[in-house]
């Protein structure tokens, strides 16, 4: 079995059926499943996902903001340590270990600015070995995961003003 195929089947449609899946693979129902399963249990697959756009949900307000780390890494452990807990927090939905201007990137979600600012403020610049945070806030949304999530306004047809 194409298991980078089934990856990347997934990957843009968690929603196929392992009965989808075998009819595009070309595979037994069966065995898409015992490879889907494999997967999973191998931590491959860490879970499915949904996207939401948040422009037009009608609850509450959720403020997404990323956070540029700045850490010392430790002796035989490099970044892992640091990166661990801060990972752990259930603030940071998801992070990164970066080349560049910062050592992590961190998606954090609060209710409030203020929130995410505190959690910033009371929690990551605390953790031992960062130097440095920059907090940068997410405005609008406007593509997620290969998909776009904003309208896409209509063109207005633009004609010249022509007189006699």
């Amino acid at each position: 079995m194409n298991q980078s195929k089934l990856l990347d089947l997934l990957e843009s449609d968690a929603r196929l059926t392992s009965q989808d899946l075998a009819d595009i693979l070309n595979e037994d129902k069966d065995e898409v499943a015992k490879e889907i399963k494999k997967l999973e249990d191998e931590k491959i697959i860490c879970g499915y996902h949904t996207v939401i756009n948040y422009n037009k949900a009608l609850r509450d307000e959720k403020v997404l903001a990323y956070i540029e780390v700045d850490c010392i890494p430790q002796r035989n452990k490099g970044y892992d340590k640091t990166a661990s807990l801060i990972a752990n927090y259930p603030e940071v939905d998801t992070m990164y270990l970066l080349s560049g201007d910062c050592d992590f990137l961190c998606l954090v979600q609060g209710k409030t600015m203020f929130e995410v600012a505190r959690f910033v403020s009371d929690k990551i610049a605390c953790v031992e070995d960062v130097r440095s945070t920059k907090t940068l806030f997410v405005l609008k949304q406007y593509k997620q995961s290969g998909i776009v999530i904003v309208d896409q306004e209509k063109e207005e047809q633009h004609r010249l003003v022509v007189t006699p």
